[in-house]
Order: C-alpha cells, then sequence, then structure tokens
C-alpha cells in the first residue's frame, strides 16, 4: 500500500521502518502518522508484531531499518537529554499494567511526578488523587495493586501514565482479559481523555468491539506479508479493505475472547 502522507497536525512519523529480531524480519516498510488528537489503532492477529511495533515507537527497541520521528527529531538517532525530553512527553500503559506490587495505587501514579518534578508532596498526592478520579479510581489510592481487579488495574495504569499530563498516551492491549463490561467502560475512559482534554492516544488492540467503539483510524498488520497492508476508518476497512483485513474485522471470537 502507498505510504501515508504526513499532515500538517502529524505527532508522530514512522518512515519506511523495519521491525527484526536478528535475522528474523517481524515487519518491514511501515509508513504512516499519527495525528493529534486521534485515536490512533495497531490491529492485526497474534504474532503480527502489534507490541513489537509500539515497543519501537516508545525507542525500547531500535530498527532494523528506518525512522521514528517526533517533530524533527529521530527517536533512535537524537541525544540522550533530547530522548529523555520526548520520553517525558508520552505516557506508558504496558498490557500486564506494569505497577509496581510494593507501591500502592498512589504511590505508583506519584513515581513519574517524583522523578521528572520539583512537586511538593502534597501536590504530587493532588495530582495522583485527581488522576485517580479520573479513571473511576478515587477510592483506591492507598490501595496495593494486588488488591485491585484487573481492570482496576489496568486504569491505575493509565492513571499513571497520565500524571505528567502527557499530550501522548500509549496503551498496549488495554481491554486484554477484561469482561465485555470492563472493556466498555475502558473505552469510553480512552474517548473521554480525547475529547475532554485533546490527548492523542495509540493503542494497541485485537478487541473488536474496543476497535470500532474508539478507533478514528486503524493501522492492519499482516502477518503474512509481514508489512502494513491498510489503513483508514474502522468502517471504511470493514466496507472496502483488502480480503484479509475484512475477514478480521468480520472474524467470530474465539471462546473468552471479547468480540
Amino acid at each position: 500500500m502507498n505510504a501515508d502522507p504526513a499532515p500538517a497536525d502529524g505527532l508522530v512519523q514512522v518512515e519506511r521502518l523495519t521491525l527484526a529480531f536478528g535475522p528474523k524480519v517481524v515487519q518491514h516498510d511501515l509508513d504512516f502518522t499519527v495525528r493529534r488528537g486521534e485515536v490512533f489503532v495497531i490491529m492485526g492477529g497474534s504474532g503480527c508484531g502489534k507490541s513489537t511495533l509500539l515497543r519501537h515507537m516508545i525507542g525500547l527497541q531500535r530498527p532494523a531499518a528506518g525512522f521514528v520521528r517526533y517533530g524533527e527529531q529521530d527517536l533512535n538517532a537524537c541525544s540522550d537529554e533530547a530522548l529523555a525530553a520526548i520520553r517525558r512527553s508520552f505516557g506508558v500503559a504496558f498490557q500486564a499494567g506494569a505497577l509496581w506490587s510494593s507501591m500502592t495505587v498512589g504511590d505508583n501514579v506519584m513515581l513519574p511526578l517524583r522523578l521528572f518534578t520539583d512537586k511538593s508532596a502534597a501536590a504530587q498526592e493532588q495530582v495522583a488523587r485527581a488522576k485517580l478520579a479520573q479513571v473511576g479510581l478515587e477510592a483506591s489510592f492507598d490501595t496495593l495493586p494486588a488488591d485491585l481487579s484487573g481492570g482496576m488495574r489496568k486504569r491505575a495504569a493509565i492513571a499513571r501514565a497520565m500524571a505528567l499530563d502527557p499530550p501522548l498516551l500509549y496503551l498496549d492491549e488495554p481491554s486484554a482479559g477484561l469482561d465485555p463490561l470492563s472493556s466498555a467502560q475502558l473505552d469510553e475512559l480512552i474517548l473521554g481523555l480525547c475529547r475532554q482534554h485533546g490527548s492523542t492516544v495509540v493503542m494497541v488492540t485485537h478487541e473488536l468491539e474496543s476497535i470500532f467503539a474508539v478507533a478514528d483510524r486503524a493501522l492492519f498488520l499482516d502477518a503474512g506479508q509481514k508489512t502494513m497492508t491498510a489503513l483508514d476508518t474502522p468502517a471504511a476497512l470493514l466496507d472496502h479493505g483488502p480480503e484479509p483485513v475484512r475477514a478480521f474485522l468480520r472474524r467470530t471470537p474465539r471462546p473468552g475472547e471479547h468480540a
């Protein structure tokens, strides 16, 4: 497919990106732009490289070829200081939450504030409580992560990702393993972040309901061709996308998987 042209409102530009582990190529020739204020979904079947792409976009893995650019800065070529500044401009919620088990939920959310701001302890707590209230966890400030449900841990991880008010959030499979009600509540939270706060969200998911509920545009990674084969709104892809993409969006979920 043709490269996604960089619009004036582009926030992140991925150019000719190749993902590989040694000689094994996972995806190649990825070209797309994430626009400000959109929910950009990365989708595809298991093993196609969705989470690997996300790790490249946040600078945890170096590309075999190509670039990830934030403005004019190449994520993998800038100085350590510039990279640290770029990383403070986005928040990340990993698939398993990655909360520190020995810390309370409140301490987890305050951690970025302690590391990267000079706010007083009282101000840090005020921010953390406000972020937890945004995700519906205002009563869980003093709770340990082990005492939360799976959906609550995911929301706590999103609250921590929001602690520094970043303009960009990366969410890795936020609905994976959740019941339909919890999944729908997370979708509403994600939409609220974009509508009320102008956040940009890049979300990895294979959950059909979430894709249709929140995505402004969806990128399809094809495991067989090892490249992107479609990028558009979910509705347009369902109606006019390549057959493998339409089949993915029409599929019947496996037992235990939400539609």
